[in-house]
């Protein structure tokens, strides 16, 4: 079980790093149409690193309510929403409402699964996993790249979107395989001192 399960936790990290450089590749392109300054993009990451303190410091809690697999799923929904809506901004404040939902979302799910991989999996997947998150995050800007050579910085925001859309779908499909922060049995022995705090 758990070996079918950590391809898709990878994918999960893969998508958290997706998006996490496209404002920096997307800004200079982005900032006049949106009738902002070059230096208003400090505001979006803040406003985006507030919402995933926020939903990092409530994560234990969802996952004590939820589970992790589907404050995963959830949060990877959000976070397609969000990407999606920076795709339709005509102005600065609509992306700094859409920040919002995106922060929250990146939050949660950084740290559901970081938790989830330290308690039932062997200390070198840690390792693996934010290699995972590099590769999102090298990603990203190609994809926007490519979507600023033909012109529109929406559509590579659009197409991260989608693909946050599919893993939501993958996640989904694959929530019988999840356990719970609670339940015992793991790819390695967890013992009371390692288990995640009520």
């Amino acid at each position: 079980m758990f070996s079918f399960l950590l391809p898709v936790i990878y994918l999960a990290f893969i998508s958290l790093g997706l998006p996490d450089a496209l404002l920096g590749a997307a800004w200079p392109s982005m900032y006049q149409p949106l009738g902002a300054d070059l230096s208003w993009a400090g505001a979006v990451s803040m406003i985006i690193s507030a919402g995933t303190i926020v939903s990092s410091l409530a994560s234990d809690r969802l996952n004590s309510c939820l589970g992790t697999g589907k404050v995963t799923a959830g949060s990877v929904a959000l976070t397609a929403i969000a990407l999606f809506g920076f795709s339709t901004c005509t102005a600065f404040w609509q992306l700094c409402i859409w920040a919002v939902p995106y922060g929250l979302g990146a939050g949660s799910v950084d740290a559901a699964l970081n938790n989830y991989v330290a308690l039932h999996y062997q200390s070198r997947h840690m390792s693996w996993l934010h290699c995972m998150w590099g590769v999102g995050a090298s990603v990203g800007p190609v994809i926007m790249g490519r979507a600023l050579a033909a012109g529109s910085w929406q559509s590579g925001y659009r197409v991260i979107s989608l693909m946050q859309i599919v893993l939501t779908a993958i996640l989904l499909f694959s929530l019988p395989l999840w356990k719970r922060p609670d339940e015992d049995g793991a790819g390695v022995n967890v013992t009371p001192e390692h288990r995640s705090l009520p």
